[in-house]
């Protein structure tokens, strides 16, 4: 009860502090198999809970202003994970994809939706359905979803290296061109992504695990490691992390006033 209370009080003076607010996050969505473990729940309820945080996430992100998202769903190394589990978790992403044909929040808001990852990895019939959302998104261009898919950091470069080796074969690139904008521009085909601003890992494990190592290691991106697991992931937690970016920001301002 008295929680109830406090909480909103606590987000309102959380969001008086962030005068700085990121162009892009990303989040490694971490935990919902613990949570589910803790709960004493299947590991399928706990990822569908862990979606269902998902949603809500985008929501606040939205609403506080954040443009860009990008959520580590699914690894390359998840691949390892027992069958039964990927069949859940290929139903469910389906289920996700299709709903944002749909979802009135999505095309009110402009959000475009995109995979990146090795699609080559994932089953036909989710590449139909990713490929739908995808298209049913094309023009909106207010705010962006990025869902990483059969990611893997290093995968990504190494995938960016092979197409603009490609492209220097049939000599559209000239080899003393390349320059780190030829990279990211290679990195992923669909709609461009901005360096990341802030990182956020949820369920207590500090590393960023392969996560988007150009975008985000190459830029000094700030990153926020938190202990809830990602089902139980709140707005304080968001806003917590986005304090960091803004304290990040401000000591850069500071710094450079007195340089």
């Amino acid at each position: 009860m008295l929680r109830s209370k406090i909480e909103p009080l606590y987000e309102r003076y959380l969001r008086w502090q962030v005068k700085h607010i990121p162009r892009h996050v990303a989040v490694i969505q971490d935990g919902n198999r613990r949570f589910a473990r803790d709960q004493g729940l299947d590991t399928a309820v706990g990822h569908r809970l862990g979606a269902d945080t998902t949603e809500q996430v985008l929501d606040w992100a939205c609403e506080l202003g954040v443009r860009h998202i990008t959520l580590y769903t699914f690894s390359t190394e998840n691949f390892r994970r027992d069958r039964s589990e990927l069949k859940s978790l290929f139903a469910l992403f389906r289920e996700k994809f299709t709903a944002i044909l749909t979802d009135e929040r999505v095309h009110r808001n402009h959000i475009r939706v995109q995979m990146i990852g090795d699609r080559s990895l994932l089953p036909d019939d989710l590449l139909a359905t990713i490929d739908a959302a995808e298209k049913a998104t094309l023009h909106y261009t207010d705010y962006y979803i990025n869902i990483a898919l059969a990611y893997g950091g290093r995968n990504e470069i190494v995938h960016a290296a092979r197409s603009i080796l490609d492209e220097v074969k049939r000599g559209v690139i000239d080899p003393l061109a390349i320059s780190t904008t030829t990279v990211e521009t290679h990195l992923n085909r669909g709609a461009p992504i901005p360096p990341v601003d802030l990182i956020i890992r949820t369920g207590n494990d500090c590393r960023t695990s392969n996560f988007l190592p150009w975008l985000a290691n190459g830029h000094e991106s700030a990153v926020y490691f938190c202990a809830p697991y990602w089902p139980a992931f709140r707005k304080i937690d968001l806003l917590r992390a986005m304090r960091v970016y803004d304290q990040r920001m401000r000591l850069k301002e500071r710094t450079h006033l007195y340089s």
